[in-house]
């Protein structure tokens, strides 16, 4: 399994995570509430999380192209939704370790 995570530091991070959500729920197989998403893409798996000031996606599929295309769609979707604000996206190969404690995650693993 590979495995990428970024976290991006931003005061809307629920708001964009609703709104990744509610706009791919269109085409594919998506859970979420204001503070955790699940996103069945076709390459692949991500979870989302969201916190005051921290939105957070954990990503996991068998191939790179897998993770490479959920890199880019997320990325630009996430553009086009804070057009307000200049976020820095670093992708980062692998998982944080440790994970984050929260019972969501723990499928990503």
């Amino acid at each position: 399994m590979i495995h990428c995570h970024t976290n991006i530091e931003t005061t809307n991070a629920s708001k964009y995570l609703q709104q990744l959500c509610k706009h791919f729920r269109h085409k594919v197989t998506v859970q979420y509430d204001a503070t955790f998403g699940r996103v069945e893409f076709p390459g692949g798996l991500c979870l989302m999380t969201a916190n005051q000031n921290v939105l957070s996606f954990y990503c996991k599929a068998q191939k790179p192209e897998g993770v490479g295309m959920m890199q880019s769609v997320l990325d630009q979707h996430l553009v086009k939704f804070a057009w307000r604000e200049d976020l820095n996206v670093t992708w980062q190969d692998g998982l944080p370790d440790p994970l984050p404690v929260n019972p969501n995650l723990e499928e990503i693993g």
